[in-house]
């Protein structure tokens, strides 16, 4: 029963990273295209949905948590078991832990790209400026 709930969560957080993944994917090309005018530019979309996989999956498929219904986390404590309660609690939390997972990782790409989007805006009202005098 263990072994299918952790293939059940995987997958899940898998489905569900991919979901978020795919939403966020043309925006994220168009902005990286601005932001690194090169051929290049299309290679961190690639890394940033590479990174949001791993996040999303390792924070939806939460070992630590899983392995109470393998072994006692204290002495004198009994084991959890997996009846139908606790897989809707398992299945819920992991949709939540991997969407919460993907949304601080975008947040964290997206305020660096907002940095790196106004340092150079403010390049190009400066070139545009001098281009003008």
């Amino acid at each position: 029963m263990f072994f299918t709930l952790l293939l059940v969560t995987f997958f899940l957080a898998a489905a569900v990273s991919y979901a978020v993944v795919r939403s966020f994917e043309k925006p994220m090309v168009a902005i990286f295209e601005r932001i690194i005018q090169d051929p290049i530019s299309h290679v961190w979309p690639r890394y940033i949905k590479f990174a949001a996989f791993v996040v999303g999956i390792s924070g939806g498929v939460r070992i630590y948590q899983l392995e109470r219904y393998i072994s006692a986390p204290h002495k004198d404590v009994q084991v959890l078991i997996l009846n139908a309660e606790r897989w809707t609690l398992e299945v819920y939390r992991t949709i939540i832990e991997t969407l919460q997972s993907l949304a601080w990782m975008y947040l964290v790409v997206f305020i660096f790209v907002l940095v790196a989007f106004v340092i150079l805006k403010g390049f190009e009202l400066k070139h545009a400026k001098q281009s003008g005098e």
